[in-house]
């Protein structure tokens, strides 16, 4: 069954400063020759959700991913198409919204839920469940306007999950909060989907989509470019649309007194790739060029996940291969034997500097990117390798 479904959405706004909405206003517009300027956060947009499933917005900030949560919630309306929601709605899209600041947590608490729909003798039930998974005890009787970004997100996500909605839509509020609640959220979100909720949030955490999500919608200018496998949207994210030439940290320097050539990544068979199989070990061969006579140089690599996270680091010093010199063209290759990595995107760092480390000369810093594919469905981004016995 369907929970969300959208069918040639759009929203258009005028943009601010450009004249007022009266009609006098208007006339006088028309009179002088002057047109509206208007802008499309979304247009186009056709895509269904179906129950039980989790999926990821992803895209550059002001694409028109929040748009689209509050289309879906009904705190905007389209301007083009439609959009239809077949079940209860819980949202979480901006901080503080739902709050009135002059009025006490417990109090914000029925007052979210009315909004909700929710009836006060439900919430009652729930208040201590509320508050306990808010965190917010002491602070419960406080004026909600004398409290942090991070407890407005506390005490709004235990609302919105703790009245049970068949839709959940999160936008990025919960980067707000503090590591302890936010793997409560995650713990939170888990049983959500056991329970076969349905799930649409936008999120810049490359790591979650991929870990949580069952499909990812990629949203660039305003339209829906691509949408698929997380993995797969993620890849396109970062390949054309996340920096210049993509690249999520890319980074270049150095003084150039050697520099990399057209580096590539080829598989066991030699064939030229960006996508591996887990537990496939492949080959990146670098040529480059060196300007002058250069003893002793040092050639690494590091490997980050999509997020930024550090995975591995080494060079040629460190694994005891001596390069004695290196003058005009060569090549090196580093052959990567096969990795505990799963399914996911990953950056490749390259680096050529002198045996004191104390000259960098050529550096391309989150440069290559490549993908992992599973071939089984265990979770998680490592291998360990483990077995059953009985």
């Amino acid at each position: 069954m369907i929970a969300i479904e959208a069918e040639n959405l759009g929203k258009c706004y005028r943009m601010s400063g450009l004249g007022p909405q009266t009609l006098f206003g208007k006339v006088r517009d028309l009179a002088a020759g002057k047109k509206p300027e208007t802008f499309w956060a979304i247009r186009e947009a056709s895509f269904q959700v179906r129950r039980g499933q989790t999926v990821g917005l992803l895209g550059a900030n002001g694409v028109g991913k929040s748009t689209i949560l509050g289309l879906a919630a009904g705190t905007i309306h389209p301007t083009t198409g439609s959009i239809k929601a077949h079940g209860r709605i819980s949202s979480l899209l901006e901080l503080g919204a739902g709050f009135h600041p002059d009025l006490s947590g417990r109090e914000n608490v029925f007052l979210n839920a009315a909004l909700l729909g929710i009836p006060q003798e439900n919430i009652r039930k729930r208040l201590d469940h509320i508050i306990g998974f808010s965190g917010l005890k002491e602070f419960i009787d406080e004026p909600v306007k004398t409290y942090s970004s991070g407890m407005h997100v506390r005490l709004g996500f235990a609302v919105a999950t703790e009245v049970d909605p068949d839709i959940l839509l999160l936008d990025e509020v919960l980067a707000v909060g503090d590591t302890a609640f936010g793997l409560k959220c995650l713990d939170r979100i888990r049983q959500f989907q056991k329970k076969g909720k349905t799930l649409m949030f936008v999120s810049h955490d490359l790591q979650a989509v991929e870990e949580f999500c069952d499909e990812a919608l990629l949203v660039h200018k305003g339209r829906i470019v691509e949408r698929g496998a997380p993995s797969d949207v993620i890849l396109k994210y970062l390949r054309d649309f996340m920096g210049e030439g993509g690249g999520l940290f890319k980074q270049e320097f150095g003084t150039r007194q050697v520099e990399f050539g057209d580096v590539k990544l080829v598989d066991a068979a030699g064939l030229e790739t960006t996508t591996f199989t887990c537990g496939e070990a492949f080959k990146v061969i670098i040529p480059y060029t060196a300007h002058e006579r250069i003893e002793q140089p040092v050639f690494g690599y590091s490997i980050k996940t999509a997020s930024g996270l550090y995975v591995y680091g080494t060079n040629t010093q460190i694994q005891g291969h001596v390069i004695d010199v290196i003058e005009g063209e060569g090549r090196v290759e580093l052959v990567v034997d096969p990795m505990p990595l799963r399914q996911g995107n990953y950056f490749l760092s390259l680096a050529i500097h002198s045996a004191d480390h104390e000259t960098q000369f050529h550096r391309r810093e989150d440069w290559y990117l490549f993908a992992m594919k599973n071939e089984d469905d265990a979770n998680g981004p490592f291998n360990l390798g483990s077995s059953w016995c009985t």
